[in-house]
């Protein structure tokens, strides 16, 4: 699989390429350091509000629909995110189509206009938007959870932010957030896929060379404190009662990340995990059981999801606790160890066969500022994992003052909850 070559202009600005000459399909990814982190309570949810408002219309293109409707006559798969530490732009279409592609994403990117009257439906949009995942326990329940972890602090927030703050937000407010943070020492363009290496840079270099350098805006460091088990229940009339239970991890940058992806997949990772084993096909408590990891560059955590017969909730919760005291007590043998590795590579290598995953592949470890680091090397982190370092970091991790569990469901009080969430 042929590895990324990074180029850095004078502006800051890195760029990122990954030609595969064969592939039918290029991606075009725009990646910049804004998301809800990097907020203030007042403009709660501003970078999502901004990102959406990106494809509201430009200079080059001032409505909506003349994105969406040549977006769209490209037959590109295209859309934009907004997560905690970064926010990004991008076009999937066929190979021969990437100027094309590179031109319109660059345009959301570079030349966006906030036209008043734009904003305020677009308010309802979110707000709608916001409602839609209020809606959607299976999804909620990971907000509820990083309040619970992190607390009134960015991190803790949700990043679509609050309804009140974004009917509050204004135009100024966009343009100062968009002036702070939209900057090339803070951007990263990714282009995966079929074109011309050569080619596609000088592209970028034309399109976002003569950007201006400029100060980045900071993102207030998270604070970890925790001494005690945290409950978070939310009573809500649902059918299926949603639990996530975790525990605080580590950052991105730690070299255990790779024990704690083995450690999460050999807990539920798979069909053949244990808690899928144990919750799914032994109690028939949950059609989904799973658990996995979330690392960013100052905080992380490791957790389970489980959509349950609240008949069977703390049955559940005691099953998920049992399993994370055996890893802790017990090496995992050596035909599970090499199952879990087996799966967590399949899937890594099946995954980045798509040139939209191979340009967040990499471009996922740029924005975060890791080392560049290949398919190929992250799958040798991942082999050279050995039984005592899962169960060094199962140790590290799965203790009780670190243990958290949010719930969505028909339940009136948290006492028996928060009384079950104990560790052994």
């Amino acid at each position: 699989m042929r590895t990324c070559t990074k180029t850095v202009l004078e502006n800051g600005l890195r760029i990122l390429t990954i030609p595969r000459k064969d592939d039918l399909a290029t991606t075009f990814l725009v990646l910049v350091e804004a998301g809800s982190e990097y907020e203030t309570k007042e403009i709660s949810g501003l970078s999502h509000f901004l990102e959406h408002m990106c494809f509201k219309g430009t200079t080059k293109r001032p409505k909506a629909m003349d994105i969406a409707g040549e977006l769209d006559g490209l037959g590109a798969d295209y859309n934009a995110f907004t997560a905690q530490e970064c926010t990004g732009y991008f076009a999937k279409a066929e190979a021969h189509k990437l100027h094309q592609a590179l031109d319109i994403v660059s345009d959301l990117y570079l030349n966006p206009v906030f036209d008043l009257a734009e904003i305020e439906k677009e308010k309802g949009v979110v707000i709608e938007e916001i409602n839609m995942y209020e809606d959607m326990p299976a999804r909620k329940v990971t907000d509820y959870f990083m309040e619970l972890l992190y607390g009134d602090q960015p991190a803790g927030w949700d990043v679509a932010g609050t309804k009140d703050v974004v009917r509050s937000l204004t135009k100024g407010q966009l343009a100062a957030y968009r002036a702070a943070h939209y900057v090339p020492g803070a951007t990263v363009i990714v282009a995966a896929g079929g074109f011309d290496e050569e080619d596609i840079i000088k592209k970028i270099k034309e399109t976002f060379g003569a950007i201006p350098a400029s100060p980045k805006g900071a993102k207030a460091k998270v604070i970890e404190a925790q001494t005690v088990p945290q409950v978070l229940l939310k009573k809500k009339a649902v059918d299926q009662t949603h639990v996530m239970l975790g525990c605080r991890a580590f950052s991105a940058f730690d070299e255990r990340r790779f024990a704690l992806e083995v450690l999460s997949d050999v807990l539920g990772g798979g069909m053949s995990s244990r808690l899928f084993q144990k919750v799914r096909e032994e109690l028939g408590a949950a059609y989904s059981v799973r658990a996995g990891t979330d690392l960013f560059t100052d905080h992380g955590y490791l957790a389970v999801n489980a959509g349950v017969d609240q008949a069977k909730l703390f049955t559940v919760i005691m099953a998920i606790l049992d399993e994370m005291k055996k890893l802790k007590d017990d090496l995992v043998p050596e035909g599970e160890l090499r199952r879990a590795k087996n799966h967590l590579v399949g899937r890594i290598i099946l995954g980045l066969e798509a040139s939209d995953e191979l340009a967040s592949f990499y471009g996922a470890q740029e924005i975060a500022g890791e080392p560049l680091m290949s398919p190929q090397e992250l799958v040798a982190k991942l082999e050279a994992v050995t039984a005592e370092e899962v169960r060094d970091v199962a140790r590290a991790v799965f203790v009780n003052e670190g243990l958290n569990m949010a719930v969505i469901g028909p339940i009136a009080d948290d006492t028996e909850l928060k009384a079950a969430l104990r560790l052994a």
